[in-house]
């Protein structure tokens, strides 16, 4: 039998997003988005508020990177979700990270989170909360990469949150191959 919660912003996983931008100074800030995905080939979709410090930043840049929250970050992760840059003017600094601009779009890189998509603003809907960014590249810290040059998730070690219990999770281990092991049932 099931259990009906109604209406609930439940789905698993979901990835903790960790977005930044610069600031009219050129000062990095960080927010914490547990609600977005990959909408289309390159192109993420996120459901921010209009009145966060970091969107005001990325919609006056129209640039922004999408970190992969990790395990070993998680206190800096959640930080940056807790505390409003528009009340917290060195918030970037008190999670102790540090910035290297990116090579392809006009916002930070946090060089403590090994993995990001750097974007460039498509649109943004007050309304909706809606962000859309292009995906112009996916970096990532040679530290978490395979022998082979792609992207080790056991290594990168990314956290996803749990809307029913408000905690964070990390990713179990390989239970099956991807276009593969469906061919089974053919």
């Amino acid at each position: 039998m099931r259990k009906n919660f109604g209406a609930k912003p439940y789905c698993y996983p979901q990835p903790v997003f960790i977005l930044a931008a610069y600031d009219e100074a050129g000062k990095p800030n960080a927010m914490n988005a547990a609600w977005g995905g990959i909408s289309e080939e390159a192109e993420i979709s996120l459901c921010i508020s209009a009145n966060h410090k970091t969107t005001l930043n990325l919609l006056a840049r129209k640039a922004f990177t999408v970190s992969m929250a990790t395990a070993g970050q998680v206190v800096a992760c959640d930080y940056v979700g807790i505390a409003s840059g528009n009340e917290v003017a060195d918030k970037f600094d008190k999670a102790c990270w540090h910035a290297t601009k990116s090579e392809f779009v006009d916002a930070p890189l946090i060089d403590e989170l090994p993995m990001a998509l750097e974007c460039r603003l498509i649109s943004y809907d007050e309304e909706t909360c809606r962000l859309v960014g292009q995906i112009v590249n996916v970096s990532a810290d040679e530290s978490v990469l395979t022998p082979d040059g792609s992207i080790d998730v056991a290594k990168l070690d990314p956290i996803v949150f749990d809307p029913v219990n408000a905690a964070y999770l990390r990713l179990g281990g390989k239970v099956g191959n991807a276009f593969s092991d469906g061919a089974q049932i053919k």
